[in-house]
């Protein structure tokens, strides 16, 4: 089944939080609870899909305490706690197939509790790793590290493991960094990690063969590096999202910027642009109060409560009904749009979510 264009789905209860994973959606309520459906090939939606057509439709998945952040990457999901402990579900994989959870080559298709001491304030999710920002400001990482995704496991090792196997991977672990570094935020793309400091500074590791991170070079990241690109804003940073060879960050005045690879129009920066290896300003929506990368698609959440879109059309993923290339921001139009303010969007492996609100509530 293909949608052209939003379409409003049923759920139990008022959602806060949407995320797309690959081929799975994960929804946060007010109340906690979480709800997925979609792909449980893998165990990314935490809960039994034996009945037929059950992973069809919005599933309650069971944890004992309130959730109040979720992630999703390509075949996993996270969910953070009140109390801030992390469950994850699913698997991580990488260019060969399964790697396991917590525990070499094991999906876990139910919740498990993540082993770690500290506690944690935020989950962020790319294709197959995530990292946990803490309470103390420390950063850890688990999953594949094969692009430097992990930010702590050196290339000779980043397949597999190495010699000391897929635990090194698995559990998760601290990123290093030179010096003190407290921080205070993270976001993943795809393939890359980018962590924002006490003092505003960005950190970035992974792949960037297109620049994506920010770097002048191309080359993979395996550990932290200090973005200078992005040090010359007049404001802070508020927000990033990564698709697999693109970047698109937010400003504190609403100005939306890319980066990185620019076939399909996924940078938003019309005609023909080419890649760009810093920061370059989106035009053409109001001030934005969020942004989310699909693998090569972008959107925007204007402060006004609409969405804009724009890259790849092929999967149909923008909204505009068509399958054409859009390299310019366009706005996302539809009945189930009219009358509702946009909250927030999310974009998975080929499909869109978006959380709305009817423009007559508070």
């Amino acid at each position: 089944i293909e949608r052209k264009k939003p379409a409003l789905l049923s759920l139990p209860e008022k959602i806060v939080q949407v995320t797309a994973g690959g081929m799975h959606t994960v929804c946060l309520s007010e109340t906690g609870n979480v709800y997925t459906f979609g792909c449980n090939d893998e165990g990314a939606l935490g809960r039994d899909t034996s009945e037929e057509g059950s992973e069809m439709v919005p599933g309650k998945v069971t944890l004992n305490e309130k959730v109040i952040q979720v992630s999703a990457g390509d075949s996993h999901t996270a969910a953070l706690m009140e109390n801030g402990s992390v469950y994850i579900w699913g698997s991580f994989r990488d260019n060969n197939g399964v790697i396991g959870l917590l525990e070499p080559m094991k999906m876990c298709p139910l919740p498990v509790k993540v082993p770690l001491t500290e506690h944690v304030v935020k989950i962020v999710s790319g294709n197959d790793h995530m990292v946990m920002v803490t309470l103390e400001g420390n950063l850890y990482s688990s999953g594949s590290a094969e692009q430097g995704q992990l930010g702590r496991v050196p290339e000779h090792f980043s397949n597999r493991g190495g010699r000391k196997g897929l635990e090194r991977l698995l559990v998760p672990q601290m990123v290093k960094v030179k010096g003190k570094v407290h921080f205070i935020d993270a976001f993943c793309g795809a393939y890359f990690t980018f962590a924002v400091s006490k003092e505003g500074h960005v950190y970035g590791f992974g792949l960037s063969n297109y620049h994506q991170l920010g770097t002048k070079s191309t080359k993979m990241c395996f550990v932290p590096v200090k973005l200078t690109c992005f040090k010359n804003s007049t404001t802070a940073w508020v927000d990033f999202s990564g698709g697999q060879h693109h970047t698109l960050c937010l400003d504190a005045d609403g100005q939306v910027y890319s980066l990185g690879r620019a076939e399909y129009g996924r940078l938003g920066l019309g005609e023909g642009a080419e890649e760009k290896s810093e920061p370059t300003p989106v035009m053409g929506m109001g001030p934005a109060k969020g942004v989310s990368c699909g693998a090569s698609v972008s959107f925007a959440v204007t402060r006004e409560g609409s969405v804009y879109a724009w890259g790849m059309g092929t999967n149909l993923q923008l909204g505009t009904g068509e399958e054409d290339d859009e390299w310019n921001p366009v706005k996302m139009t539809g009945k189930q749009l009219e009358k509702r303010e946009v909250l927030m969007a999310s974009s998975g492996g080929q499909h869109t979510v978006l959380l709305v609100k009817d423009q007559q509530e508070s």
